[in-house]
C-alpha cells in the first residue's frame, strides 16, 4: 500500500524504501500468530475466495512453520509470473509504490500484528500484504494486472489523478468480489485476509454488491475504517486486466468534471447482483 510521499527513505531503508525482512528477528510469538491467522483463514475461505487465490495458496505453500521468508516465496513465485516480494517498512511513497509494482516487486511490511489485535490492525502487516495479496500474483493475468497498475499510477501521478485511482486498487485488489459458476467470489487482500469480512462481503446482506464498471469505480469513495458499503464484481480475472490496459486519458478528462457517487447509491446503470440493506452501516453511525 502506498503513504503520502516522504522526503527520503528512513534509516536502514535502501534508497528504493526497500529493507532486509530481518526473518531471523521473528520470535516464536510471532510465528504462532502467522499460524493462528493463517488456519483461521485456511477454514473460512474454501468455497468463498477464488480458485487463482486458493491455487497460489498451494502453489507458495505458505503455512509452513510460521511468517514466510520472502526469499523463500520469491523464488516459489518468480518463475510462475516474474514477481518477487520485497521487504519496506510498513507504507511507502506513491511513487515508489508504483516503481516497485510496475518492475513487478510486491512491497510488503516485514512486521506482524500482535496475538492481541488478529482482528483488526490499522496499518498492513506482513500477513495482509503476503497471505492477502502475494497468492494472486501467482496468477499471470492478474499479475499482468499488477504490473499495468504500477504503470498507470505513475501516468495518474503526472496527471494529478491518484485519488481516483486509488478507488481502483481499493475495490479491486483490496476488496474486489469475481463473479464464478458456483456464485460470487473473493480476491480483494482486504477480505481474504479477514475473517469476518470474508464473511460478510458475501453473506450479509447489508452491503450493494455491484457489477464492475471503470468509471464508476473511479467516482466512488470507499471505507477505511470498517467494513465497506459497496463491492464490486468482475467477471474475470482477463476482464479486470483488459480495464487496466485501456487509455485512461478520456476518463481522466471527465472524472474532474462529474460529482462523486455516494458509497451506499446505486445509480440507473448499475448491474446489481444484491441490494444492500445498508442496515450494518446506519447501525454503526447511531451508536
Amino acid at each position: 500500500m502506498a503513504a503520502p510521499s516522504l522526503a527520503s527513505p528512513p534509516p536502514g531503508a535502501a534508497g528504493d524504501w526497500t529493507i532486509p525482512q530481518g526473518w531471523d528477528l521473528y520470535t516464536a510469538e510471532d510465528h504462532a500468530v502467522w499460524l493462528t491467522l493463517y488456519d483461521r483463514q485456511a477454514k473460512v475461505l474454501p468455497g468463498r475466495a477464488c480458485d487463482a487465490f486458493l491455487g497460489g495458496l498451494d502453489a507458495l505453500d505458505l503455512r509452513g512453520a510460521g511468517v514466510p521468508d520472502f526469499e523463500r516465496v520469491s523464488d516459489r513465485l518468480q518463475p510462475l509470473t516474474g514477481w518477487r516480494v520485497v521487504a519496506v517498512p510498513g507504507l511507502v511513497p506513491d511513487d515508489v509504490f508504483f516503481e516497485h509494482l510496475a518492475n513487478r516487486c510486491f512491497p510488503a511490511g516485514n512486521f506482524i500484528r500482535k496475538a492481541d489485535q488478529l482482528d483488526y490492525l490499522q496499518e498492513p502487516d506482513v500477513f495482509h500484504d503476503v497471505f492477502g495479496h502475494v497468492p494472486m500474483l501467482t496468477d499471470p493475468t492478474f499479475a499482468d494486472f499488477m504490473q499495468a497498475y504500477g504503470e498507470g499510477g505513475q501516468r495518474a501521478m503526472r496527471l494529478g489523478q491518484l485519488h481516483n485511482l486509488a478507488r481502483l486498487y481499493w475495490y479491486t485488489v483490496e476488496f474486489g468480489l469475481m463473479r464464478s459458476d458456483d456464485g460470487l467470489r473473493i480476491y480483494g487482500a482486504g477480505i481474504v485476509s479477514s475473517k469476518s469480512e470474508s464473511i460478510f462481503a458475501l453473506e450479509d446482506p447489508s452491503p450493494n454488491r455491484l457489477g464492475f464498471d471503470l468509471e464508476r469505480v473511479m467516482r466512488t469513495p470507499y471505507r477505511i475504517d470498517d467494513f465497506q458499503q459497496a463491492y464490486f464484481v468482475i467477471e474475470s480475472i482477463d476482464a479486470l486486466r483488459e480495464a487496466a490496459l485501456q487509455d485512461f486519458a478520456g476518463l481522466y478528462d471527465r472524472l474532474p468534471k462529474l460529482d462523486d457517487i455516494p458509497i451506499e447509491a446505486i445509480v440507473p446503470a448499475d448491474t446489481v447482483y444484491h441490494r444492500g440493506t445498508q442496515h450494518y452501516a446506519h447501525t454503526r453511525a447511531a451508536a
